[in-house]
């Protein structure tokens, strides 16, 4: 399973890739704003918004790369890994 985060902590990057892995899942992490997010998302299965560490613009960027896919989409306020393994509880064991 591919999975996307979009927010998140610069400093915990690291750690989420490392959980999603533990989950066999393939894991792309993008915690800032940085140009030509349209090219870097490609079609995940899955994609994790941290929205209490984004911007409304970086929310509604990302939101529209995903019109017409079938991904699934998941908003978490907070960006711990209890969130993110959650979330990966919920849709990579299923």
């Amino acid at each position: 399973m591919s999975v996307v985060i979009v927010g998140g902590n610069e400093c915990m990057e690291r750690r989420y890739k490392e959980l999603c892995e533990n989950y066999q899942c393939q894991a792309k992490v993008f915690t800032k704003p940085r140009g030509g997010l349209r090219d870097k998302v490609g079609s995940p299965d899955l994609m994790i918004f941290f929205t209490d560490t984004m911007s409304h613009k970086m929310l509604h960027g990302a939101m529209s790369e995903l019109k017409g896919q079938n991904t699934i989409i998941e908003h978490c306020r907070t960006s711990s890994l209890s969130a993110l393994r959650n979330v990966l509880e919920k849709h990579a064991t299923a």
